[in-house]
């Protein structure tokens, strides 16, 4: 009997292990949500070429974890956090699913990561900038992947002052926290480089025409004229500008979050020497090159965002989380996420830190003249390389609650 029981003992050890073989996979499936913009203003820098880089990261995994398939499932989050907060309850309650990824904007990536906390899932936000999601609204259940608006106000704000002539800052921001959280770090770098903000004013999201809030900025005569906003939003504003001849009347425009499709869509002539800070750039070495070949090919022919390059390699990372944990259960998976150092083709010897943040090395960038660029979607240079560690927030100001000081 002793023998009989001690062999079940050990049979049962066996198939908890972690890395057993032996998978704890909730009904026997690993289901991946995409909860993103998937027809408004960020669509092209987040939504459906989210959705291809998942199912990309999915198949070079093999399709399955532990020998369970792997299943992505998507929605479009309309920019709307009860919206988004809905499908999150439905895919966590109903379709069991396990991790969210992308979130679409700020204010539903807050609402989902506090759900997932409720529900003992996974969030995981690749496409949204607050800094509250690993501040005040910090969660064991969530993990801010890409970037934050604290990381691009770091890069843009201190580069723009350092080259002179950058002291007095009016803001064009989206009325919503992603906006005003890039505002608001922004700002607090600029003061902090002995600047001032004479001034701001608040855009509604999907704004179809910004002339109004850049004469505002215009007749505040700020030397830089900061874009706290994303997607089509900062396309619209920025060749509003152009036609206003803002640039041309020795103001100077910052974007606070711009992507390559941002400059293809806007055109060299009026994007030419705006800087501004991202985490991934196609053209950057030979690994970057090799996954935005594979990207295109199946994303009518664009290179993939910053976001999409990233949402790649959080779903890749999840999977190893998966693995490594023997289990789909959020806090073990989270735990093996946390040990792992993050090495891929877009991020090199990466981690996550206690809060929830995926630290990395941020680039600072620049638009191309026209007769610097090559080829269709040759559009920016690396400036300069912000490591980690200077990029983002340091833990000893963090206001998250999980943080033990």
């Amino acid at each position: 009997m002793r023998i009989l029981v001690t062999a079940a003992m050990v049979a049962i050890w066996i198939v908890a292990a972690p890395g057993s073989g032996f998978a704890q996979i909730s009904d026997d499936v690993v289901k991946i949500g995409v909860l993103d913009d998937m027809s408004g203003p960020y669509a092209d820098i987040q939504g459906p070429g989210d959705v291809v880089a998942v199912k990309m990261a999915v198949e070079d995994f093999g399709g399955k974890v532990n020998g369970k398939p792997i299943e992505v499932v998507s929605a479009d989050v309309q920019l709307k956090a009860d919206v988004g907060s809905a499908i999150a309850r439905r895919w966590y309650d109903v379709e069991k699913v396990d991790a969210i990824f992308g979130l679409g904007t700020s204010a539903v990536a807050l609402a989902v990561q506090g759900i997932a906390q409720e529900k003992n899932k996974v969030s995981i936000a690749t496409s949204v900038g607050s800094t509250a999601l690993t501040g005040k609204a910090c969660s064991p259940n969530g993990i801010h992947w890409v970037y934050d608006t604290y990381a691009l106000a770091k890069g843009t704000a201190t580069a723009t002052m350092k080259q002179g002539g950058g002291d007095s800052w009016f803001f064009i921001t989206a009325d919503y926290a992603f906006g005003q959280s890039l505002e608001s770090d922004t700002a607090a770098i600029v003061k902090q480089n002995n600047g001032k903000v004479v001034g701001s004013v608040r855009a509604p999201v999907n704004s179809p025409d910004f002339s109004s809030f850049l004469l505002q900025a215009q007749s505040s005569k700020a030397q830089v004229i900061g874009l706290a906003n994303a997607g089509a939003d900062t396309i619209n504003t920025i060749k509003n500008a152009s036609d206003f001849g803002i640039v041309a009347g020795g103001q100077k425009l910052a974007g606070l979050l711009v992507l390559i499709t941002d400059i293809h869509s806007i055109g060299l002539k009026d994007a030419q020497g705006l800087l501004f800070t991202e985490a991934y750039y196609w053209d950057q070495n030979d690994e970057t090159r090799a996954f935005a070949k594979r990207f295109a090919e199946r994303h009518g022919g664009k290179p993939p965002t910053m976001f999409q390059a990233g949402i790649y390699s959080a779903a890749m990372h999840y999977l190893k989380g998966i693995k490594a944990a023997g289990t789909d259960e959020a806090k073990p998976v989270i735990s093996e996420m946390k040990k792992i150092p993050v090495n891929d083709f877009m991020t090199k010897n990466g981690s996550i830190r206690e809060d929830g943040r995926m630290m990395r090395d941020m680039y600072l960038l620049q638009a191309k003249k026209p007769s610097e660029s090559k080829s269709e979607w040759d559009l920016m240079k690396v400036v300069a390389t912000i490591p980690a560690e200077q990029a983002f927030r340091p833990l000893s100001e963090s206001e998250c609650p999980l943080i033990k000081k």
